[in-house]
């Protein structure tokens, strides 16, 4: 019996069965998830997902990062030799056979106490595209590839199985993590890693024909345009400081507030001196500051220091470093107008990634045929699909989030919005394997 390529969708009931079935696997009651990143809830949801790949007679892999994937086999005909053709869905020629896999994919970890949809929408739309094309008989010229990547969400590393995976992965990120040494180290013991083995993950380049993701927007953009997707264009760039302002201690009663070194004053100066730096100067960007610790932290001792957690993100990589070097500059100022040392210590460096061009049109034809509207824009959050800048091409679309919640338990998708993302997914697989 001939398929129609153009007629297939996903099965909404069947991924609806999935999704609800893996959002009680780590649920708070509150509607929400807490699956922090190799968490004893985060590999109750990962076995849970080989359960279905393999009950879905789909092959089922682990590699040494810990990443967890569906394959569904390219079907080589007799005679055929793989071999590279350039950008997928740019060329007439066959795509990749055996050397080659089409990616398609996001994560199962979450923040903590997070939302249903983040991550998990990725992976189980990801598995319904290999069920459809296997159920189906369809014979693609590139391997499928549904995989959950090992810690997106940054509780332990950042981009940690994506990054092994793409060959990236710094042996400084896994020394000093930036959820913390004993927390890795934990974590990989629960999960059976081991630290030289996350470095063997790493994929030929030539191996990769091109990376997709279905993502919530995590904003208010589509919803408030009343658009049923949104095409990524490019990832932001992100980078994360702890700056510390450090003062001098006293007592605070009998220390005049003009003799005081109070490292306070300086970390709060600063905070808000970033935003009118963002809101002023680097308006398509935005600036965080998420964290003060202060030490010694007393009501009544002046503090002496505080570390402060600065976080940045720009969709332009020139615009970029020079909002580092604006809020640099800030935080040197800051810290002498109120006579204080400043330590600064980078921990993450992400630069903005753009989507590939190709796949941005494929999704927008995909769209096109199912009868949905789009519009093209960057995303403010990082994605594993950066992981694979200048390795393959990337392809990411989002669909609504309602009143743009995210990382809280009132995270929502509609459900009718969830299916049409994975639709354009499906049919965007089909177009670019071939």
């Amino acid at each position: 019996m001939t398929v129609l390529i153009s007629s297939l969708r996903i099965n909404s009931a069947r991924m609806l069965e999935s999704f609800s079935t893996l959002s009680l696997i780590g649920s708070t009651g509150d509607g929400g998830v807490s699956r922090v990143s190799l968490s004893e809830s985060h590999l109750a949801a990962r076995t849970w997902f080989r359960s279905e790949v393999e009950n879905a007679g789909l092959e089922f892999h682990v590699d040494s990062a810990g990443n967890h994937s569906a394959i569904l086999p390219a079907f080589a005909l007799a005679g055929e030799v793989a071999q590279p053709t350039g950008e997928i869905g740019l060329s007439q020629k066959p795509l990749l056979l055996r050397a080659s896999t089409l990616l398609i994919g996001s994560h199962l970890d979450s923040v903590l106490n997070g939302g249903r949809f983040d991550g998990a929408l990725g992976v189980v739309a990801a598995l319904e595209v290999l069920r459809i094309v296997k159920e189906n008989g369809i014979r693609l010229r590139v391997n499928l590839e549904a995989i959950d990547f090992t810690d997106e969400e940054g509780t332990l590393v950042g981009l940690l199985g994506s990054a092994a995976l793409a060959g990236r992965l710094n042996p400084e990120s896994l020394k000093k993590p930036r959820g913390g040494r004993q927390n890795l180290v934990e974590g990989m013991k629960r999960a059976g890693l081991d630290e030289e083995g996350i470095f063997k993950a790493t994929r030929p380049k030539d191996s990769l024909a091109g990376y997709l993701e279905l993502h919530i927007e995590q904003g208010k953009r589509l919803e408030r345009m009343g658009i049923n997707i949104g095409i990524v264009s490019a990832i932001v760039g992100i980078r994360s400081y702890r700056l510390s302002f450090i003062g001098r201690a006293d007592h605070a009663g009998s220390t005049l507030m003009t003799d005081r070194a109070d490292a306070s004053l300086g970390a709060s100066a600063f905070a808000l001196a970033a935003r009118e730096i963002v809101m002023g100067s680097f308006p398509n960007c935005v600036a965080n500051v998420g964290k003060m610790d202060f030490i010694p932290g007393a009501f009544n001792i002046v503090p002496a220091r505080v570390d402060l957690c600065l976080e940045f993100r720009s969709p332009d990589a020139e615009q970029f470093e020079n909002l580092d070097a604006a809020l640099m500059a800030s935080a040197k100022e800051q810290a002498g107008r109120f006579g204080l040392e400043l330590r600064s210590e980078c921990f993450e460096k992400h630069v903005p990634n753009l989507m590939s061009s190709g796949i941005q049109k494929t999704f927008a034809d995909s769209c096109n045929d199912l009868g949905l509207t789009h519009t093209s824009f960057a995303s403010g959050a990082i994605h594993d699909g950066q992981s694979f800048d200048g390795i393959c091409p990337i392809g990411m679309i989002f669909v609504p989030s309602v009143d743009g919640a995210s990382h809280a338990p009132r995270e929502l998708t509609k459900w009718d919005d969830c299916v049409n993302g994975a639709n354009v997914l499906l049919q965007t697989a089909l177009k670019l394997a071939g």
